[in-house]
């Protein structure tokens, strides 16, 4: 995995750097594909005012299965398998969470609350949720914690839910799972190939962090046979400023308040690869 991840940012810094006279690493599209803002052509929907990556699949008059990525600051490529649930009568729906994936970047103050995503989400269901119909949340990781972040608020609104690898619906338990979970070492190889990329490509603004993201997360995946997932594009900003968000206000990572009113049937599941659940 070392090699290969320094093999591959090594290639690209040195064909940027023979085309640096046409080239500038801030430009769109050089070093992490094109957002929603960028490129009209990509599927999206306005939610709360930011522009979302987002598609579906099947026939919209059948229960809806919405799918909710992990993160925050992945994207929902990696879960694409889900539409074939639309060949079963389901009408199966992927966005990418603001600052992540395909959609709007924002900074850092468009993550001042937990609640922003809880919206959002709640947005996402009202644009393609018709009069009766039901819902059915499926997340993994954080995307299955934002899932039981809306359930807990709105208990009534949701006929089900699956739950893959939630981090946690505490802070406590979160912070847990985070230690339980992290691959990536202070001293370690993978840690000294990001840094070493580090040296020759810095900058502010969102494309070079979140090529650095996807760099640094390449670094973190499990050893042996286990790639990265795949994916379109991370958000640095997204990401960093959702865990500091996190740290500085635990009271908002309780998803435990109402959740005893929920009765309707939940899936959990994790792979027999997740170490961190024991």
């Amino acid at each position: 995995m070392k090699n290969s991840i320094l093999f591959l940012s090594t290639v690209i810094i040195l064909s940027l750097g023979a085309c640096k006279e046409s080239l500038n690493l801030s430009d769109d599209g050089v070093l992490v594909p094109l957002t929603v803002m960028e490129d009209a052509s990509i599927p999206s929907i306005n939610v709360n005012g930011v522009e979302l990556h987002s598609e579906s699949f099947g026939n919209p008059k059948n229960p809806m299965i919405l799918v909710l990525h992990g993160g925050p600051g992945v994207d929902y490529r990696s879960q694409l398998n889900f539409k074939q649930l639309a060949e079963d009568s389901f009408y199966v729906v992927f966005y990418d969470q603001r600052g992540s994936g395909l959609s709007q970047r924002l900074d850092k103050s468009g993550y001042s609350k937990v609640q922003v995503y809880i919206d959002e989400l709640d947005g996402v269901i009202n644009h393609y949720r018709l009069p009766n119909q039901k819902v059915i949340l499926a997340g993994h990781s954080w995307g299955a914690m934002l899932a039981t972040a809306y359930i807990n608020q709105n208990p009534d609104k949701i006929d089900g839910a699956i739950l893959a690898e939630p981090g946690g619906f505490t802070w406590e338990q979160t912070e847990a799972y985070i230690s339980r979970s992290r691959k990536l070492k202070l001293l370690g190889e993978a840690t000294n190939d990001f840094v070493y990329q580090d040296q020759l490509i810095t900058a502010s603004d969102h494309n070079a962090l979140d090529y650095k993201m996807a760099l640094s997360i390449a670094g973190d995946v499990a050893t042996g046979d286990v790639a990265p997932p795949p994916f379109w594009r991370y958000g640095w900003i997204c990401n960093s400023a959702s865990i500091q968000l996190a740290i500085d206000n635990p009271e908002q990572l309780d998803f435990t308040t109402n959740i005893n009113d929920y009765n309707q049937k939940v899936l959990f599941a994790y792979s027999e690869l997740n170490e961190s659940y024991g």
